[in-house]
């Protein structure tokens, strides 16, 4: 047999396997669903965003042969694979969806409108990529102090002040209400503190107050009230300056949440679910349909109290970066957008 015709039946026999596989190939990818990856970042396991990120994650997720994900709109896309993650905050959180690193997050309010502004942490570099799924819950603003002469914001100058970790959400918050209730941060003693640790240093006497902003109830503050700490009120004129200094806010009060402690008047920002402008229309479209399937929201409100409060009616409120395209067509659809 010569070289060349030994050559064209070798040709010929690779093309035939290739055939034969590509054949089978196709038919097992056919009929085995894509399987796609969606992960939300949140924060750490002691707050809020965690556990109703990981709800959020089962409840939407659509693995082949889940009972429950037949139903239409129930789950999302098929082959859709949710994960919640722990991350070291907003500004982390911000940073990796702009830049790609995630795919999507629970931030504060005031977090994402700093970043899409370009002011604050983010004033030399604002972010251009972010995009808004929901609205999900308000985050109360909690001051805790031991001593009783801490009656308002402004009793924390000179004192030893807990303001969260650089880069969280409370840390942009503190510095916020300090600035309207007009007290310079070099007036407070900060006072540094690895994740959890926050709550045993005030009960020990090392720090004076401790800020955290998530929403109630929160283990932390029970576990301080317990150890003889109080809520700070933040009411009054500096309440009003925080106001229009930061339209994410809005007067609250904390009552009926923590066993023993009386009503309390403060302020929150609301926690949203944001993605990137790249992630696809059709993904994000399936993922809001799915969040608001009122199939799941037992489910979703079992979760963590303030979960309770999420709503397709006040989901594309006053949102502090632009809606995704997806999240727009469902709100669209709901005849939510008609409402703002």
């Amino acid at each position: 047999m010569s070289q060349r015709l030994a050559a064209i039946i070798a040709l010929i026999g690779l093309l035939a396997l290739g055939v034969l596989l590509s054949n089978g190939l196709g038919q097992a990818q056919t009929a085995l669903p894509g399987r796609m990856s969606f992960q939300i970042a949140t924060g750490s396991t002691a707050g809020t965003n965690f556990p109703v990120g990981q709800a959020i994650a089962g409840l939407i997720s659509h693995p082949p042969g889940v009972g429950r994900c037949e139903t239409a709109t129930v789950c999302g896309p098929a082959g859709l694979i949710l994960s919640a993650r722990t991350s070291s905050g907003s500004l982390d959180n911000l940073r990796m969806i702009d830049s790609g690193l995630v795919d999507s997050a629970i931030v504060t309010g005031d977090a994402i409108a700093e970043s899409v502004k370009g002011t604050g942490a983010f004033r030399r570099k604002p972010l251009s990529h972010l995009r808004v799924i929901a609205a999900l819950y308000p985050e109360q603003v909690h001051l805790l102090a031991m001593k009783p002469n801490i009656e308002s914001v402004s009793d924390l100058r000179g004192k030893r002040v807990l303001m969260g970790l650089d880069g969280s959400a409370t840390n942009i918050v503190a510095r916020r209400i300090l600035t309207a209730w007009r007290v310079p941060e070099r007036g407070v003693k900060k006072v540094s503190a690895d994740s959890g640790n926050e709550v045993a240093l005030l009960k020990s006497g090392k720090a004076d107050a401790l800020f955290l902003v998530a929403g109630m109830p929160l283990d932390a503050v029970r576990e301080a009230l317990a150890g003889g700490a109080h809520l700070v009120p933040l009411d009054g004129k500096g309440r009003e300056r925080l106001l229009k200094l930061s339209p994410s806010f809005s007067p609250a009060v904390i009552a009926g949440v923590y066993p023993g402690a009386a009503p309390v008047e403060t302020v929150a920002t609301r926690a949203w679910w944001i993605t990137r402008d790249s992630a696809p229309d059709a993904l994000i479209y399936g993922i809001t349909r799915s969040l608001f399937n009122p199939a799941n929201h037992a489910a979703l409100a079992a979760s963590h109290y303030s979960a309770r409060a999420i709503s397709i009616e006040t989901a594309a409120k006053d949102p502090p970066a632009p809606l995704h395209g997806g999240a727009a067509r469902l709100y669209r659809e709901k005849r939510v957008l008609e409402k703002f």
